[in-house]
């Protein structure tokens, strides 16, 4: 695949991934009650705003606010940064793992997004479960990187019998 069509590909999905993940967060900041919780489908779904200062499940949040900027903010910065122009200038072996890995991509600007213009922290609000086996609080952007995930392996193992583009 060109870099044109890799280009607009990786742009495609971000802006997406990017305006759904920071909306739906702008209407949790706006219209969610701080730390409660509201059930659906049985308890299947909890809806609740919170703000994790802290990575994955909110490792690192007790960290000292220098350490945490220079960690979640500079480094995943030049991480993203890094992660962007090898996505571009790279040649993936699948239209899968491109797009797997745009969708990581975008993950983790529009987390970084949010953390640059939330003072540290990102806003999750999303749970679920069944009884007492829960998934941690997440947002749209940590869904996009799970997916992203999912489709990376899948294109590692399977590939397309002729590109896609």
């Amino acid at each position: 695949m060109n870099i044109w069509k890799r280009i607009f590909v990786i742009l495609l999905i971000s802006f997406s991934c990017i305006g759904c993940d920071q909306s739906s967060k702008y209407y949790a900041s706006e219209h969610l009650a701080r730390d409660t919780t509201t059930s659906y489908l049985s308890d299947t779904i909890r809806i609740g705003y919170t703000e994790n200062r802290g990575a994955f499940l909110g490792m690192g949040k007790n960290m000292p606010e220098h350490l945490r900027f220079l960690v979640f903010t500079v480094f995943v910065g030049v991480f993203l940064v890094s992660f962007f122009l090898y996505l571009v200038f790279s040649n993936p072996p699948g239209i899968y793992v491109l797009v797997g890995l745009s969708f990581m991509f975008a993950g983790g600007a529009s987390n970084f997004i949010d953390r640059a213009m939330n003072k540290g922290a990102v806003v999750d609000f999303l749970n679920i479960g069944v009884g007492p086996i829960r998934t941690g609080i997440f947002n749209i952007a940590d869904v996009a990187i799970m997916l992203g995930f999912a489709l990376f392996l899948f294109g590692s193992y399977i590939r397309p019998e002729k590109e896609i583009f």
